[in-house]
């Protein structure tokens, strides 16, 4: 492959937008840390709390949200940013003074926050219904009116790349740079670094063609090198493999608690679960402070607690041992596949524990039929109304959408990507509430 890139390029304060304002100042640091606080008060991270992680909105047992996850996610990640530094600087000194390095903490964690910001209403099955609405619905008499790469766009619609595009484009009235954030934590926050025409089988990419351009802008300036140049794939922000890490820790294991907590798994399930991470005096360890506490929730807590220290140390140990491949983009497996035998052998159980009995259980099936019906039916009625603006009923619903979304775009894309915006951005609460007003009934509430 031959080139491979730097420590020194890829961790840049530059801010999206705002590159001619852009000075070297000795706070400099401080932007990424920025990048975080900017994320917290925002309107689309807040909205976060009332969007469907896994179970439904909670009634009386309080589960995770996709706020509570990101939260959660922004801090493991922070962790293993900050293991990172510690470790390269050591091992190569002079990256303490040539390279943001030290600051890794700050990107990791700010980038997890925005993770998952781009993802619609009901999870992943608000992402089928706008994906299928077109490849199936009555959405597909559109295709001979759009291009290749746009039809790939909307028919493989992708929260990922989603989150790249509500932090950087500029929504009618706002910013340039949209979110205005640092090249750095930007690139840190995309996982599939290609376009929908380069998915080749896959479901996910990351940038869709209207921020093709910002994405390549980006990768330019970091130094990230293009793998497959034919298919415009490029390597990942060494960062990403970091983001990607803490979500996989945090949901995996935050699901088997919540699932517990809901008593969907027993408790002997969950503790044996968390336990088979551990062997050798550090299970005895274990067991022993077990037993110091009465309460169930409480020994769980404690060993998920563990259990999430175990695997920080064990993704720190594989991003370290694979440094190299991750810089000349030739890393082809996730961290969390990349660690020791026995916690990777206890990962995949906890994964087919959540697929057998959580993922597939009665409750979180209900909120997904009732999730896509939602977004399939405001989908079409506002695909309607933006295509033949002029009918009485599209001026009443056109009205209903923020000025923000350029839904009179010039273009039948720039149109489908406005209605996308808005849905997307809505929480599981106010789309089931405009479902309901637009339909005119009442649905049993999720």
């Amino acid at each position: 492959m031959g080139h491979k890139m730097t420590w020194e390029r890829l961790i840049s304060p530059i801010r999206f937008g705002l590159e001619e304002f852009h000075e070297e100042r000795a706070d400099n640091r401080s932007e990424f840390l920025r990048d975080y606080d900017r994320l917290i008060f925002s309107s689309p991270f807040r909205r976060l709390q009332n969007k469907t992680q896994v179970f439904p909105l909670p009634g009386s047992i309080f589960v995770h949200n996709r706020l509570t996850h990101s939260l959660e996610v922004s801090c493991v990640g922070r962790s293993l940013g900050n293991n990172i530094a510690i470790a390269l600087t050591a091992r190569r000194p002079e990256l303490t003074t040539s390279s943001y390095l030290s600051e890794a903490g700050h990107i990791v964690s700010a980038a997890c926050l925005a993770h998952d910001m781009g993802n619609p209403p009901f999870g992943h099955s608000g992402e089928n219904a706008i994906s299928s609405y077109f490849s199936e619905g009555k959405g597909y008499a559109l295709k001979a009116h759009l291009s290749d790469d746009e039809w790939a766009d909307i028919t493989n619609f992708e929260g990922n790349a989603n989150a790249f595009r509500l932090l950087t484009h500029r929504f009618r009235g706002r910013r340039p740079g949209g979110f205005a954030m640092t090249y750095a934590t930007l690139a840190s926050i995309v996982k599939y670094p290609y376009p929908s025409t380069s998915i080749n089988g896959k479901k996910k990419f990351g940038f869709f063609i209207s921020e093709r351009g910002n994405f390549a802008k980006i990768a330019a300036h970091l130094g990230i090198i293009m793998t497959d140049p034919t298919n415009s794939i490029y390597a990942r922000h060494p960062f990403v493999w970091l983001v990607e890490a803490a979500d996989d820790i945090c949901y995996q294991i935050m699901d088997i608690e919540d699932a517990y907590k809901l008593k969907i798994i027993s408790f002997d399930q969950t503790r044996d679960l968390l336990l088979g991470y551990f062997d050798g005096k550090r299970l005895e360890d274990m067991v022993k402070n077990m037993r110091r506490v009465d309460d169930d929730n409480e020994k769980i807590a404690y060993l998920r607690s563990c259990t999430i220290g175990k695997l920080v140390k064990e993704c720190t140990t594989a991003f370290l041992a694979n440094e190299d491949a991750i810089l000349d983009g030739s890393l082809d497996k996730p961290l969390i596949e990349l660690i020791e035998p026995r916690p990777r052998d206890a990962y995949r159980a906890c994964t087919e524990t959540a697929y057998a009995k959580i993922y597939r259980s009665k409750q979180v099936l209900d909120v997904e039929m009732a999730g896509y019906k939602v977004i399939y039916t405001l989908l079409e009625l506002l695909i309607e109304a933006v295509t033949h603006p002029d009918k009485a009923y599209s001026k009443l619903l056109i009205k209903r959408v923020s000025e923000q979304y350029e839904i009179d775009a010039p273009t039948l894309y720039g149109k489908i990507m406005a209605v996308l915006d808005y849905i997307s951005g809505m929480t599981d609460v106010y789309a089931l509430d405009l479902y309901r007003k637009i339909i005119g009934n009442s649905l049993p509430s999720v």
